[in-house]
């Protein structure tokens, strides 16, 4: 054939995709997923903020009751730590009170002790110590120091005793050179004691001796006054 019969280039322009048409039955949630409608998903970490935020809560109330049981704790520690010092304040009360009572009771009967030695001292000094010139003197003076029985025996013998030493014209003086209390009832009002004395005899005429003798007086208060009741001659030596 003559000629070149050209054929029409077939158009290769791109031609429109076809419009998706939704699926009435497709799911669009499941198709989107979580993400889709802009709700985050609660995992873990959200659990855990929320028990934080619990915690949170709950901590001022932990503290409270924290407080509240130190401050019981406190007044229970007070109250002990009183009643403690008031328990040491009554034994401290209660030890000096009987330390102070028996304090006293050792200071009234050294007291006794002592007045007792000192009258039994005098009194056995007296009765032995006559001044022939002063014999009515002397004797009245014995009986000022006794009491008891040995008051009365002195009593019924004081005339003629008077009149014995008058005619021996001898004079006699006692000191006392030893003394100690042998038992002291503070309550009955008894004591014994053993005294030494020195007695200086003179006779009217002669020369002056000198003798040394031990009594063992019972001694009986009499008015708050010790006086001799009983005067008995010891031995020296004897125990």
């Amino acid at each position: 054939m003559s000629g070149t019969t050209d054929e029409a280039e077939p158009d290769v322009s791109t031609e429109a995709e076809p419009e998706l048409e939704p699926d009435p039955d497709a799911d669009p949630e499941r198709e989107l997923g979580p993400d889709a409608k802009g709700e985050p998903e609660l995992g873990p970490e959200s659990d855990e903020g929320a028990a934080d935020a619990d915690e949170g809560r709950s901590t001022p109330r932990r503290r409270a009751a924290g407080v509240l049981r130190a401050l019981r704790a406190r007044r229970t520690a007070v109250a002990w730590a009183t009643m403690l010092t008031a328990a040491l304040l009554l034994c401290g009360l209660s030890a000096w009170s009987y330390a102070d009572t028996r304090g006293d009771g050792a200071l009234s009967y050294g007291k006794a002790r002592d007045a007792a030695q000192g009258a039994g001292e005098q009194g056995v000094a007296r009765l032995n110590t006559v001044d022939s010139a002063h014999v009515d003197r002397d004797l009245d003076g014995w009986l000022g120091v006794t009491t008891g029985p040995l008051h009365d025996q002195l009593t019924r013998t004081h005339g003629s005793d008077t009149a014995t030493m008058k005619a021996a014209g001898t004079s006699t003086n006692g000191t006392v050179t030893d003394a100690a209390v042998t038992e002291l009832d503070t309550r009955a009002g008894t004591a014994k004691i053993i005294v030494t004395v020195q007695v200086r005899l003179t006779p009217k005429s002669g020369t002056a001796t000198t003798d040394r003798k031990r009594f063992e007086a019972n001694l009986s208060r009499t008015a708050g006054t010790w006086k001799l009741a009983a005067l008995t001659a010891v031995p020296i030596g004897a125990s």
